[in-house]
């Protein structure tokens, strides 16, 4: 017996003692079908990109397709809600960003819950921000930004893809913590976000790591931070925000995983979690991700569920005490 065959039955014999027979055997036999995994995002972006990534291994792990399905509206709404409501059989997965814990707070009418609504499979990672400013922007730390920012209040700007979106919420929380009156401003999109903030429009943006490391090689941004609470393995010398800023407990990223509507069976979701793990360990894998931005950070179903209660509760608090009322 080899090691993936032993992993295998070990995991078999634990949810045989844990959930009986009958679910252990479900266990075995999933999946016997194709599996739908649902992104709420348009093709070609970096959700839809991490989903395929992890769908493909896990098809060919299974033998059995994972058929990426983008549906999209209402900031990921549309594609959640279809998710919320889909047999709990471990046939319709859903690929979760921060959008999932946010949208909530943001958003009116949202039908669906992130806690309660859903159980996690699996946390893949997170992509850091950059706090980055124009060259022509007289500050070359943070603790310079926020000296600027204080001398000039409502006068520093900050660029961002559009409310709710990783790079506001890093932007809002770095002001709410540094009691700094900074001055939103949200585009459509972070193409358009970006060429202002080069042509030196807006003062700064925290920016995606993969697209600020091209431009900051070029000289087009300075970059003073990054907004994780670790340093990030593609930029090593440059500080977090909480180091750089004195802000301890400052952390913002763009997160990834695989959630199920909350009533999957326990066995399915002990399957998929544990060969999620093992996809995650492939050179392979983590080559990709790398070249995305991504630190590797694998959750467990109770980790990244109770990561995703606490994004919630944070992001709540966050939009509410900047007075950001649900559109």
């Amino acid at each position: 017996m080899n090691d993936l065959q032993r992993r295998t039955f070990t995991t078999f014999a634990l949810a045989a003692a844990a959930f009986g027979p009958a679910a252990a055997l479900a266990q075995a036999d999933y999946p016997n079908r194709p599996v739908r995994v649902v992104v709420p995002f348009t093709a070609g972006g970096v959700v839809d990109a991490i989903a395929r990534l992890v769908g493909e291994r896990l098809a060919a792990r299974y033998s059995q397709p994972f058929v990426i399905e983008n549906k999209t509206g209402a900031g990921g709404s549309i594609g959640t809600d279809f998710v919320a409501k889909s047999p709990a059989d471990g046939y319709t997965l859903l690929c979760v960003s921060p959008g999932h814990a946010v949208v909530p707070s943001l958003v009116k009418g949202v039908t669906w819950n992130p806690v309660t609504d859903f159980r996690a499979v699996a946390g893949f990672g997170i992509i850091p921000n950059v706090i980055v400013v124009h060259p022509d922007v007289p500050v070359k730390t943070m603790g310079e930004l926020v000296a600027l920012a204080k001398a000039k209040p409502g006068e520093v700007t900050y660029a961002t893809a559009g409310a709710g979106t990783s790079n506001h919420l890093s932007g809002e929380l770095f002001a709410q913590m540094a009691g700094l009156k900074l001055t939103h401003v949200p585009y459509k999109g972070q193409p358009d976000a970006m060429n202002d903030l080069l042509g030196g429009r807006v003062t700064m943006m925290p920016l995606t790591a993969a697209i600020a490391a091209q431009h900051i090689k070029t000289g087009k941004l300075r970059a003073l931070a990054v907004t994780t609470a670790r340093r990030s393995t593609a930029l090593p010398d440059l500080p977090t925000v909480a180091e750089a800023a004195n802000l301890p407990g400052y952390e913002v990223g763009t997160w990834f995983g695989f959630v199920a509507p909350a009533k999957t069976p326990d066995a399915v979701v002990a399957k998929l979690a544990a060969d999620i793990a093992e996809i995650l360990k492939s050179p392979e894998v983590k080559a990709k991700f790398d070249g995305m931005g991504m630190e590797l950070a694998p959750q467990t179903p109770a980790q990244f569920d109770a990561f995703v209660a606490a994004e919630r509760t944070k992001w709540a608090r966050v939009i509410q005490q900047a007075g950001i009322t649900p559109q």
